[in-house]
């Protein structure tokens, strides 16, 4: 055997070792195949490079660029590090089913949120389903210092609570969060969100503004939080009360829910808008609670079907009042619950066209702008159209109450 034939097997084997070490031994590797994910393992995501033809220009990436950004957002973190916080609360839970020595099991566990700090006064602001049910609560910090607090102002309409810190916290840099103004934000809108989720402390996401003026339905409540901003910035259990923030870093919402199948991100989160925040905190730190402006209605937006059936004007617009609470301000104003058939369909409703001259093409534009604009006690005008007619009802707005629960 030649030295070239004995140079020729090595190099045959070689590649033979070399091939069998970097071909996996499925090809599932390559692929998104959904597998269900154990709880206590970090899963990284292989980016997966799409076929390019040959006579297509590959753009190289702007790296000068790429890096003022990372700088710009590493920038941002480190001001915005003293401004959020992790809240731990531990709620005792009933478990009827075990009984011992003739009482039922008691247990105790940990509920984890996020919050953010309002003022120099040592206020926290967090959701209320965060610390909802418990009295006080733990603070953390970023230097993981911890803190009591206690709770001292609820909101459950718009799910916003108020801590009050409790022990000595002056040696800390507690950095207030920038509020800005939520009604100037546009869908694609840059935003980052800061927080814990599923306890990884002061966790920083980006995405953008997906859509705004939501409305949350609380179906335990039976209200619905107005101009809710929806958002694609990864947001997980955790999350719950940490800041949205805008671009500059200044706090345009308050991250509250995700829509979910799953229990955690599939990429729609919603957060209360800045400016709710702004309108409710203060009552909330000076008597605990908020007065919410209340017409006493339920309704929904007039549909072509709906149209059609009560032979309306194609295209016609408005919010259709299906019912109203009984002494409601709505009912003492004249305003009518809609009539139906015997087969439950509706046959003639009031319909609201306009609220202090305002068009109204949803019952949303309804809800918003009396949780934006008014107090307990003011008067709005609504245009209401009735079997042909137009006419105007003014309204004075009693205090919200809960309708269900």
């Amino acid at each position: 055997m030649t030295n070239t034939e004995k140079s020729l097997i090595v190099a045959v084997v070689a590649l033979g070792i070399l091939v069998a070490v970097t071909v996996p031994s499925t090809m599932d590797f390559y692929f998104a195949k959904k597998t269900p994910m154990e709880t206590n393992k970090i899963i990284e995501s292989f980016p997966v490079t799409p076929e390019v033809k040959s006579n297509e220009l590959i753009k190289v990436p702007d790296v000068s660029t790429h890096d003022q950004s990372s700088t710009h957002l590493d920038t941002l973190y480190q001001n915005l590090e003293n401004s959020v916080v992790q809240i731990t609360s531990t709620i005792t839970t009933t478990r009827s089913n075990i009984i011992i020595n003739g009482n039922p099991l008691q247990q105790q566990s940990s509920r984890l949120g996020s919050g953010f700090v309002y003022d120099n006064q040592g206020h926290i602001i967090t959701n209320n389903h965060v610390v909802s049910g418990v009295s006080n609560v733990d603070v953390a910090l970023s230097n993981g210092d911890i803190f009591s607090a206690k709770v001292i102002g609820t909101d459950k309409f718009d799910d916003i609570a108020v801590l009050q810190l409790i022990d000595n916290y002056t040696d800390e840099s507690l950095i207030p969060v920038s509020f800005a103004d939520s009604s100037q934000i546009k869908v694609g809108d840059q935003v980052i969100a800061i927080g814990n989720p599923f306890g990884l402390s002061n966790t920083m996401t980006t995405g953008i503004v997906s859509q705004i003026g939501r409305l949350l339905p609380n179906q335990e409540l039976g209200f619905s939080i107005p101009n809710i901003i929806q958002t694609d910035a990864a947001i997980n259990p955790g999350n719950s009360g940490g800041p949205l923030l805008d671009n500059d870093g200044n706090l345009i919402g308050m991250n509250t829910a995700i829509q979910s199948t799953v229990g955690e991100f599939t990429g729609v989160g919603f957060a209360v808008p800045s400016n709710t925040i702004k309108k409710v905190v203060p009552a909330l730190i000076e008597k605990g609670e908020y007065d919410h402006p209340w017409l006493g209605i339920s309704g929904t937006t007039l549909t072509p079907k709906l149209t059609e059936k009560l032979n309306l004007p194609k295209n016609f617009r408005g919010a259709l009042i299906s019912d109203i609470v009984k002494d409601g301000p709505a009912d003492k104003a004249g305003i009518k619950s809609a009539l139906y058939t015997s087969n439950r369909d509706i046959a003639s409703a009031d319909i609201v066209t306009s609220i202090d001259g305002m068009p109204v093409k949803r019952i949303d534009d309804i809800i918003a702008y009396v949780s934006e604009n008014k107090s307990v006690g003011d008067k709005v005008s609504l245009q209401v159209y009735r079997d042909g007619n137009v006419m105007s009802i003014d309204v004075e707005l009693g205090k919200r109450v809960t309708i269900n629960g």
